[in-house]
């Protein structure tokens, strides 16, 4: 068997068996198969397409090309919860501990920045300190003791998806539903997670432009859950627009521990707050989705969610006092109100050029293993549906370069839209 052999058989659209998958993915994982030719699998994969039986060989190949946790003898269930990404989405690092705060354990790894879309950890990494390359047994430990870890993919959990992620970035291969699928779901069951709430994107920021085209990801992501053995559950959630009014690293940070607060976005504190009642439901916490509110509702009001997310910081080596006080968190050198051209409503706040506009500024990748400034980004102060008089504040920008800014002010300018009109508010959630 060739590796070649396998990238002629996807190119040519023939369906792949386990074996030629498992070949693969074992041979790219310990370095017989080069980058090169894991690029091009990649493509073929991109541009062709799999059958739902390839890719759910390629995730139980990629789940099982390194270690996979059995949490059962640490706690009963251990929840995840995974966005597939989209643009000021900073969703996990708040509603992962209000879930641990309402007593459910979270086990947690998560990725970089793909593409526009930013990551997790390299917002996490915003905070001095904080370590995002547990290993696997500092991970079962942190569980057993605190309740929350939230870490980077370790080396020796789901290897090969480590190595696709990085080269999915910035080969033109991110948007693929199948390796969109296998990567988030061989991080879930290599994890050790038995219950996952997966919170596809939709829209024009989000990978996935069409409702089609997120319930065919999420559909799939189900049935590999289920698969597996794992309850798993999927919600669609717009991503026309930013979610929240933060873009950009630090300044996502601050917005998801205000949130800890009680004091965010209203957009962002209902979306937070639907996601964890789902997690605490799915995870068997609550016995409906309004009981999961209201829990989740009160580990914000008296401050146990807030406390979680310090326990989970120090845990990992992270400065608390960032937590305390988020005005330690690193400012951009240059920062400029962009105020509203016309009188209005705000039609349209294109979050694809938003967020390709914050990879300009610097806080994404353009290539791999490019270096991120986790202080610049936007705020946005108009949404969808609010109305706005000519001369307002329409966004601020976060900026470290004064030629970065003049084209991060014309783009994000350019994705907004206005009618003279009512505009309704996007929804939050379709299904």
């Amino acid at each position: 068997m060739r590796a070649v052999d396998i990238i002629i058989k996807k190119r040519d659209k023939k369906e792949l068996t386990s074996q030629e998958i498992e070949f693969f993915i074992r041979g790219f994982t310990n370095g017989e198969i080069p980058d090169y030719q894991a690029s091009a699998f990649a493509m073929t994969v991109m541009l062709n397409g799999m059958t739902s039986h390839e890719t759910k060989d390629l995730t139980l190949a990629m789940a099982h090309s390194g270690q996979v946790l059995d949490l059962s003898k640490i706690v009963d269930v251990v929840v995840d919860k995974h966005s597939s990404g989209g643009v000021g989405d900073k969703t996990s690092i708040s509603v992962m501990p209000m879930v641990a705060a309402c007593g459910l354990p979270v086990g947690k790894m998560s990725g970089r920045g793909l593409g526009f879309s930013g990551g997790t950890i390299d917002k996490l990494e915003s905070i001095p300190g904080y370590r995002v390359n547990l290993t696997t047994n500092e991970f079962k430990q942190q569980l057993k003791e605190k309740g929350i870890v939230l870490t980077g993919q370790s080396l020796d959990l789901a290897p090969a998806d480590g190595k696709m992620y990085a080269l999915r970035d910035v080969t033109g291969t991110v948007p693929s539903i199948p390796l969109i699928a296998s990567s988030i779901m061989c991080k879930k069951i290599a994890a050790g997670a038995t219950a996952i709430v997966l919170d596809v994107k939709v829209g024009l920021g989000a990978f996935m432009e069409t409702l089609d085209e997120a319930r065919k990801l999420a559909s799939l992501m189900v049935d590999i859950g289920h698969l597996a053995g794992r309850k798993t559950v999927a919600l669609l959630s717009d991503m026309n627009q930013p979610l929240g009014n933060a873009v950009g690293n630090s300044l996502e940070m601050i917005e998801a521990i205000d949130l800890l607060r009680g004091n965010a976005p209203v957009d962002y504190l209902e979306h937070c707050l639907h996601v964890t009642a789902h997690v605490l439901v799915v995870g068997g916490r609550a016995k409906d989705l309004n009981e999961g509110r209201a829990l989740a509702e009160k580990c914000i009001t008296d401050g146990s969610a807030l406390e979680k997310f310090r326990v989970l910081v120090q845990a990992q080596g992270g400065d608390v006092a960032y937590v305390d006080d988020v005005n330690r968190f690193e400012r951009a050198k240059y920062l400029e109100v962009v105020n509203a051209p016309r009188s209005g409503f705000v039609s349209q706040v294109h979050a694809r050029i938003v967020g390709e506009a914050a990879v300009t500024l610097g806080a994404g990748r353009t290539k791999k293993g490019d270096p991120i400034d986790r202080a610049v980004g936007f705020i946005i102060h108009k949404k969808v549906g609010d109305g706005v008089e000519a001369g307002e504040p329409l966004f601020e920008i976060h900026s470290n370069d004064e030629t970065k800014l003049k084209a991060a002010r014309e783009a994000v300018l350019s994705a907004y839209g206005f009618s003279d009109e009512f505009v309704s508010p996007l929804p939050l959630f379709y299904e």
